[in-house]
Order: C-alpha cells, then sequence, then structure tokens
C-alpha cells in the first residue's frame, strides 16, 4: 500500500491529511513535501488529519516529531486529529500526545489554533 497526502493552506497553518501507509518507504517523501511548504509558505501552525490513515510505524512518529521541533521553533503548534484506534495506540506509546493536541476533527483544530 501507498501513502495518499492532500495539503491545503490556511492563514499560516498547514493541512495535511494522510490516508494509506505512512512508514519507512512513504515518510521521506511526506517530510521532503511539508518541509517544503513549510518554508515557502512561512507555515507556523499544522493540522495532520488520519482519519484514513491505516498503518504508521516508527519513520512516521519520527516525521511527526521532526516537524514538531520545526514549529515549536517559531511558537508553532502541532495538531493531530480523526486519530483512529491502531494510530491512537501508537502517538500515546510514543508519547506524542503530551507534545502535540489531539483533536476530534479538523473543526477542533481550527477552533483551538484560531485559524480564520
Amino acid at each position: 500500500m501507498s501513502l495518499s497526502v492532500q495539503i491545503y493552506i490556511k492563514s499560516d497553518t498547514l493541512f495535511v491529511r494522510l490516508s494509506g501507509e505512512l512508514d519507512h518507504h512513504t515518510s521521506g517523501q511526506l517530510k521532503n513535501r511539508v518541509d517544503d511548504l513549510m518554508e515557502r509558505y512561512d507555515i507556523t501552525n499544522m493540522v495532520f488529519n488520519m482519519r484514513q490513515l491505516e498503518f504508521m510505524d516508527s519513520s512516521g512518529i519520527g516525521v511527526i516529531l521532526g516537524r514538531y521541533k520545526q514549529l515549536k521553533r517559531f511558537n508553532g503548534m502541532l495538531v493531530l486529529c480523526e486519530l483512529n484506534d491502531g494510530v491512537e495506540r501508537l502517538v500515546k506509546l510514543a508519547g506524542l500526545h503530551k507534545i502535540c493536541v489531539v483533536t476530534k476533527d479538523e473543526t477542533q483544530a481550527i477552533n483551538y489554533l484560531g485559524v480564520a
């Protein structure tokens, strides 16, 4: 299986909708694409929508953690939303829920970040 990524930008927030598998085969491509957009559009906040993400391994955790660290340098925030049970377990196991905001859906993420 592969990874499908839909991206849109609203204000200074990058929204990344993932579907498929985020693993060692696909994480590098996602990292490069997101990093390019972060730099090009002065992104300070990011929302990962994981509703259709079927699988994620430690490489996916690394991509999320790396983007969190980049955003933190600019006092930005990273929000994870619509986690399925398997991805939520991995996020908790890795401790990402302690440093990233986790919301039920994109609407909650938008409200939390105050995106206009």
